[in-house]
């Protein structure tokens, strides 16, 4: 009897189940096969979006959006799927064997390629029309086109297939380019209009982004380096004009390139600065009090100190300098002063001097991948740490934290927040969001940040090791770096890798520019910074003194109100005899017309470059007059 109930409720238990899921499927079913018709129902509908433009700070076009095909096959619907694969092969560019064997797997719905070239297009209409192409179909799509290729191809980053963005700012402003709009769409109602994207415009100039980048690629072969950077920022506003970084890639063809090129480097790479780090430890030291511009240090070419346990640290210097201070430490690089100056200091308040400069913190640049860098904990720090952090080693920064921490040297002590995007625009041409200069902290006095930048001017002097920078007219504040790099081999530091470098900041009176090279791994004759990253540094200064008018000692300048009187010569009036009319523009011819008792012919556009009769002819009534501009 209990088990005809058990077998009673379990046949009506199955038989709901049964019922719920043919409801399911014919309500699936519906949806699926049949569009909504009803008065009151509504679908969901997605507009088709074309992603905004990105432009520089001077509206030229870095990216933007083409309308292309993509060709799709309906596999039902081949009548001949051999022939199609063969004629589809030679339109499209694929292998005849290997799209016929994808139409033989496919049931369905197929892209057979995506986003296709107007040529390729035309192609596949002339076949459409001939009727050679049963089952297939163009399907309408956007396509992302980047006019300047590899320029900034860093920055701007590349979309997918979908249009979606991948990296740099096409990845991180992914929603503002293409906004995703939901709407809900009544039957019977027009499919939605369609949707455009923001305009994102950067703060890179292209011109300077042009300079920067040929200076680059030539520094990349010169020195048969393995990658070379050069980022040049607008010191006053944070502003980066210029972000350099070779190898590059074209982002219309970025699946062609190999990963290392297209890994943006200058955010995501964390290495040694070496004594280009110098500026910014002398800063540190300054500010604590921990020593003073007269302060000097014996540098005997070894700096050596005795720990407790009866033990030395020693560290080598290229030469003995002598007795320095803190500006002849910047002038001729010399580690063991920068040594012994951190003596003056405690590890804590050295530690946070550096977090203030931004190391160790990402800057927020709004593109993926960025890095840190790596600064250690003082309780990690071993006894020698603080000597060589002063100089560069055991500290690793990116190429954009050592731009930020310079800024507070050019702008007073006050650090600024490099950005680079400039502002947003609405597709009505509406501003939806600018981006500002971003103070971020005061980490020097303004007196110190002064005095420093007047060190690194004597660096560019004779004897300096930065005067392979010098510009002739135009003072300039400099540090020069090289870095060994640590092997992972042998977890020491390598005798063939090194990292050569060059900061700039000018003019050192009022800062407008900071330039930034980095060249890693150089395998040509030299490798340290004063002699192959300070010419690269002195070419782009000079292009861009140019190219921004900036002044140089000894220039003639002229001052006028800012308006300019012409004088126009009188319209044209006949007399007794024909004027030389010979250079006249049209304008002035034209009073011509309304004399009586002459005809007058103008032939052309210009300037009268031949007339008839000749200068000089007496003119009589009813004569003709002929000119021909040119």
């Amino acid at each position: 009897m209990t088990n005809s109930k058990q077998q009673r409720r379990l046949l009506v238990f199955a038989g709901f189940l049964g019922l719920a899921v043919l409801l399911i499927i014919a309500r699936l079913a519906q949806l699926m096969l049949f569009r909504p018709s009803g008065e009151g129902e509504s679908a969901i509908s997605l507009p088709a979006v074309e992603r905004g433009p990105i432009l520089d700070r001077n509206g030229r076009i870095l990216a933007i959006t083409t309308r292309l095909n993509s060709v799709s096959a309906w596999i039902p619907g081949l009548e001949d799927p051999q022939a199609s694969s063969r004629l589809l092969a030679e339109a499209l560019g694929l292998q005849a064997e290997e799209l016929a064997s994808r139409f033989r797997e496919s049931k369905g719905f197929m892209f057979v390629k995506r986003k296709i070239t107007p040529t390729e297009t035309e192609r596949v209409k002339r076949l459409l029309a001939e009727g050679r192409l049963k089952g297939i179909e163009l399907q309408p799509e956007f396509g992302r086109n980047y006019p300047e290729q590899s320029l900034a191809s860093h920055i701007l980053g590349y979309v997918g297939l979908d249009n979606v963005g991948l990296d740099g700012i096409e990845y991180s402003f992914n929603e503002v380019l293409s906004p995703a709009e939901v709407s809900a769409r009544r039957a019977g109602e027009p499919e939605p209009r369609e949707v455009y994207g923001n305009q994102v415009f950067l703060t890179l100039d292209v011109n300077i982004q042009h300079m920067a980048e040929h200076r680059a690629r030539e520094a990349l072969q010169a020195n048969q380096a393995e990658s070379v950077f050069a980022l040049v920022l607008e010191a006053g506003s944070g502003e980066i004009l210029a972000y350099a970084a070779m190898p590059d890639f074209d982002p219309n063809e970025y699946n062609r390139f190999d990963k290392a090129a297209l890994r943006n480097l200058p955010l995501s790479q964390a290495y040694e600065p070496g004594s280009v780090f110098k500026i910014f430890s002398i800063s540190s030291f300054l500010q604590l009090g921990g020593i003073s511009a007269r302060d000097t240090f014996l540098c005997s070419g070894l700096y050596e100190k005795k720990l407790a346990d009866g033990q030395f640290i020693r560290i080598r210097d290229l030469a003995a300098h002598g007795r320095v201070d803190a500006a002849r430490i910047l002038k001729y690089s010399c580690n063991v002063g920068a040594a012994y100056a951190s003596e003056r200091v405690e590890a804590e308040p050295f530690y946070q001097m550096l977090l203030a400069f931004g190391f160790g913190r990402r800057t927020e640049l709004p593109l993926p991948g960025e890095s840190s860098g790596i600064l250690a904990l003082p309780a990690r720090w071993s006894a020698r740490s603080k000597a060589t952090i002063a100089f560069g080693q055991e500290i690793s920064v990116s190429a954009v934290q050592m731009l930020q921490a310079a800024t507070a040297l050019a702008n007073g002590g006050l650090m600024l927040r490099p950005h680079i995007v400039r502002k947003v625009v609405s597709p009505q041409g509406e501003l939806i969001r600018e981006y500002p200069r971003e103070p971020v902290r005061e980490v020097l006095a303004p007196d110190i940040a002064r005095a420093v930048l007047e060190m690194m001017a004597a660096a560019t002097e004779e004897g300096g090791t930065a005067r392979r920078g010098r510009v002739e007219g135009v003072r300039i504040s400099a540090k020069t770096g090289t870095a060994q790099v640590q092997d992972p081999a042998t977890g020491t530091y390598s005798d063939s890798n090194y990292v050569a470098s060059y900061l700039g900041v000018f003019p050192t009176e009022e800062p407008r520019l900071i330039i930034y090279v980095v060249i890693n791994h150089p395998k040509g004759e030299a490798y340290y910074g004063s002699q192959i990253a300070a010419p690269v540094f002195h070419d782009l200064a000079e292009d861009l003194i140019a190219y921004l008018g900036i002044r140089r000692q000894g220039d003639a300048v002229v001052e006028h109100p800012g308006s300019v009187r012409v004088k126009l010569p009188p319209p044209v009036k006949l007399g007794q005899a024909m004027p030389d009319l010979t250079g006249t523009p049209k304008r002035l011819l034209l009073p011509l017309l309304a004399e009586k008792g002459f005809t007058v012919r103008i032939s052309g556009e210009g300037y009268v470059a031949s007339q008839d009769p000749p200068p000089g002819t007496p003119l009589q009534e009813g004569m003709t007059i002929t000119l021909r501009l040119q």
